[in-house]
Formats: C-alpha cells, structure tokens, sequence
C-alpha cells in the first residue's frame, strides 16, 4: 500500500510561456507535488510536503531554462499513517538511505501556446534515468506557475522491491502531477 515516486519528480518542473522576465525563486509553501498510484486497481492518492530547489526560466527564451528539483522524500503522505509508515523504509524509498529525490533539467522546449516540455535526469535511491516532463506555464501577477503530469515506472527505480515488486498488487505506473510557483528573479 505504498505510493511512492517523486518525481522528480519532481520533479520535475520547469518552465515556459511568454514574458521577458525571468522566473527563479521557486516558493515552497505554493508548490507541491502530488501522486497516483493503483493498488489492486484502486486509485491511491499522496504527495510530498517539501520540495526545494533552483530554477531559470524566461518564457521568451525556453531553450535556456534550466531546473534543478530536490523532493524531501520524509515529507511523504502515502494516503493513511500505515501506508506513510511503509512506504518511507527500506523496500519502498529507504529515506534512511535516500532522503532525497531530484531532477536535474537538460533541456526545455516550447510545444506550442502555453505548453512546454523539460527533459532530464530523475534520481530516486540512488537510481538516475531519464525523464521528460511536459508542462504549461502561466504567469500570474510576478509569479510563473508550472503545471505537469508524467508518469514514473515506480520498478525502474527499485521502489517496491521483494513482495512488492508484484505489479498485480501495486501497479508499476505511478502518474506524478507537479505546481510549481516560482518569483520573478529580483535584479
């Protein structure tokens, strides 16, 4: 009963859309990162209470944004105190291990209107593949708001190992959705 997967999730967020300011100061108590996952086909949802970390992003010039996402994975809420409690150990996150998750910006690019698309690395216990994020971007007074949905296959990074490495009973695809609120850099 465990949903873990970050994201990178986090994680997962960068930027885009259309203004010749650029957006820097991420504000953690307006961010967060939510997920989904499925146990026995039920919709289990949780999220993490704290993420942290850098971002550039001039929606006029996308290509040279950037990110770099830190995920408290401590911070987790798996849906119940039971599921929290398992999922933070050793077969599942092992935040003892890997207290933190993070994505690492490559690249981002414009899709079209509001809509971007970041790619990078996720790092979660340890393990780093790679991941795209695609995203819209909306300013909002002197904040620039990112919001995603990706999906993270939970097994590439060992979470769920042993018993729960079963996908009858947790399913592999955890569906990770980011808000991300970031200042205008103060210049």
């Amino acid at each position: 009963m465990i949903n873990p997967r970050l994201a990178w999730s986090a994680v997962l967020l960068l930027a885009g859309a259309a203004q010749a300011v650029e957006f820097t100061e991420i504000q953690p108590a307006d961010s967060k990162l939510v997920f989904t996952s499925k146990q026995m086909g039920v919709p289990v949802d949780g999220g993490f209470g704290r993420l942290s970390g850098q971002i550039r992003f001039d929606p006029a010039a996308p290509s040279a944004a950037s990110a770099r996402l830190e995920i408290d994975l401590s911070s987790i809420d798996a849906g119940s105190a039971e599921a929290t409690e398992e999922v933070v150990g050793k077969q599942w996150l092992n935040v003892k291990a890997f207290p933190t998750a993070g994505f690492q910006s490559t690249s981002v690019k414009a899709l079209g209107g509001d809509r971007f698309e970041a790619v990078g690395q996720l790092t979660i216990k340890g393990r780093t593949r790679d991941m795209t994020a695609p995203f819209t971007f909306k300013q909002e007074g002197t904040a620039g708001v990112f919001d995603g949905v990706f999906v993270l296959k939970r097994l590439d990074f060992g979470i769920g190992e042993g018993t729960w490495s079963d996908v009858s009973t947790v399913a592999n695809e955890i569906q990770i959705k980011f808000h991300v609120v970031a200042g205008a850099a103060q210049h």
